[in-house]
C-alpha cells in the first residue's frame, strides 16, 4: 500500500584520522554487500507494484567529490546545496520500479563525509531506512552489533484485496521546504503551556500541534492532521524494529472550520484521544484475523474527513530512531537530514544531535510558505535554519 517513492537521508562526518578516501570507499562498498547479503530483497526490483523479485540485481552506489569543505556548507545549509549529496536526484521521486536503493557517498575537501541513501518506500518505512544503515555501519566497523533483519511481514499480514499504493507524483517545482529547529529550552516551554489542561504532552505532541496551527493558518477553512506513527510497538503484542517492511499507519485529526483558531492544549488533546481510539479500536486488531477489515474500516472513517474542501497535513516523526548512533568506523555524525520538498504539505521531525530538541523540515506550496515562515507564534519556540554544528574541526 505504500507509495512508490523514494525516502532520503543523509549523514554528515567529521575528518577523521586513521583511513584514507580510497580505504573508506573499499569499506564502505565491502560492507555494503555483505550487508545486502542479509537484506537480500533490497537488492531485487518490484514486480507489477505488488512484490519484490530478489533477483541480486544490486543497488546504486555513486561517489562524489565536493569542492568545499563541510564547515562552509553546513554554515549555510540551503537546500539547494544538500540535495545534491543524493544519488541522481532521486529524493522522494517515483521509483519506477527500478533500483530500490540509491547510495551515494561524497568526500569533503577537509576530509569530511556525507553519507545519503534514498530508499523505496514499497521497501520499508523509515524504521527500516534506519535500521539497515545502523547495520551496514555495525558491518563496516564490524562491531558484531548488527541485527538479523526478519521479512515475516507478508505472512502476519496478506495483501488479499487491500488497494496497491499508485505512482508518486510529487510536483517539487511548487513546493518549498523550511527548517525549522526547536531547542529543549523552548520545547519545555510549549509543553508548559500545554501541560495546563493536558496530562504528560510530549515532546512531538507540542510541536507537531503547533506546526500544524500555523500551517493550516495560511489556508484557513476545514483542515485535518494526518499523524503518521510506527506500528511496531503498538501492535499486541508488539513486534521488534529488526521487522522489515512498512509498519507504518495514521491516525487523523480533524481541525473544523468553525473551530476557529486552534488553541494548543486543545488539540494536543485531541491528538492524544484519537491516537488512544486508533489503537484500542485498530491497531489493537491488526495482529488478528480482523486486521485487513479493520484497516478498511479506519481508511472508510478516515475519509469522511477528507472533503474536497479539506486541507490535509501529514506529520512523520523519526525521532528516537537511532540515526546518530550510525558510526562506520570513524565516529558518530555530527548531523543528519532528510532531502527537501517531500510532499505537499508535509512535515518530518528529527532528533536534534543532542536528543533532546527536534528539526521539523516542513514542505508546503510557495504561498503558504511564504506566511507560514514568518509567522510569529511559530518563530517565538522555532529558530529557523541554524547552522547544525557550532564548530567542525
Amino acid at each position: 500500500m505504500a507509495g512508490r517513492m523514494y525516502v532520503p537521508v543523509v549523514l554528515f562526518y567529521n575528518p577523521a584520522g586513521g583511513a584514507c578516501a580510497v580505504e573508506k570507499s573499499n569499506l564502505l562498498k565491502k560492507s555494503l554487500s555483505e550487508t545486502l547479503a542479509l537484506y537480500y530483497p533490497f537488492a531485487g526490483r518490484i514486480v507489477d507494484a505488488e512484490y519484490i523479485d530478489c533477483t541480486d540485481e544490486g543497488v546504486t552506489y555513486l561517489e562524489a567529490k565536493i569542492h568545499a569543505k563541510l564547515s562552509e556548507v553546513l554554515r549555510n545549509p540551503d537546500n539547494e546545496t544538500l540535495d545534491l549529496l543524493f544519488a541522481d536526484n532521486l529524493q522522494w521521486e517515483d521509483t519506477n520500479l527500478s533500483t530500490l536503493l540509491a547510495v551515494q557517498v561524497s568526500y569533503f575537501e577537509c576530509g569530511g563525509m556525507a553519507i545519503s541513501m534514498c530508499m523505496s518506500h514499497k521497501l520499508g518505512d523509515a524504521a527500516t531506512l534506519i535500521t539497515f544503515i545502523k547495520d551496514w555501519s555495525a558491518m563496516a566497523s564490524n562491531s558484531g552489533e548488527h541485527v538479523i533483519p526478519l521479512f515475516d511481514l507478508t505472512s502476519m499480514f496478506p495483501q488479499d484485496d487491500l488497494p496497491i499504493g499508485k505512482e508518486h507524483v510529487n510536483d517539487k517545482g511548487k513546493l518549498a521546504t523550511r527548517r525549522f529547529v526547536f531547542d529543549a529550552l523552548k520545547i519545555a516551554a510549549l509543553k508548559a503551556i500545554v501541560a495546563q489542561k493536558v496530562q504528560n504532552p510530549t515532546r512531538v505532541e507540542v510541536v507537531t500541534a503547533l506546526l500544524f496551527k500555523c500551517a493550516s493558518s495560511t489556508s484557513g477553512g476545514r483542515a485535518v492532521l494526518c499523524q503518521n506513527i510506527n506500528l511496531r510497538s503498538r501492535l499486541v503484542p508488539p513486534l521488534p524494529e529488526n521487522f522489515v517492511g512498512n509498519l507504518a499507519w495514521f491516525f487523523p485529526v480533524p481541525k473544523l472550520e468553525e473551530d476557529g483558531e486552534i488553541e494548543l492544549p486543545g488539540f494536543v488533546g485531541q491528538m492524544k484521544e484519537a491516537l488512544a481510539e486508533f489503537c484500542n479500536t485498530y491497531a489493537s486488531k491488526f495482529r488478528g484475523k480482523e486486521w485487513r477489515l479493520s484497516i478498511k474500516q479506519h481508511m472508510e472513517k478516515a475519509k469522511e474527513l477528507f472533503g474536497s474542501n479539506t486541507a490535509k497535513y501529514t506529520c512523520s516523526s523519526w525521532c528516537r530512531l537511532p540515526i546518530y548512533e550510525v558510526d562506520f568506523g570513524w565516529g558518530k555524525p555530527v548531523w543528519a537530514r532528510i532531502g527537501s520538498r517531500a510532499g505537499k504539505n508535509v512535515s518530518i521531525l528529527m532528533d536534534t544531535r543532542s536528543g533532546d530538541g527536534i528539526e521539523a523540515f516542513v514542505t508546503l506550496e510557495e504561498q503558504d510558505m511564504a506566511k507560514f515562515e514568518r509567522n510569529e507564534e511559530l518563530l517565538a519556540f522555532a529558530t529557523f535554519n541554524p547552522n547544525p554544528i557550532e564548530e567542525l574541526s
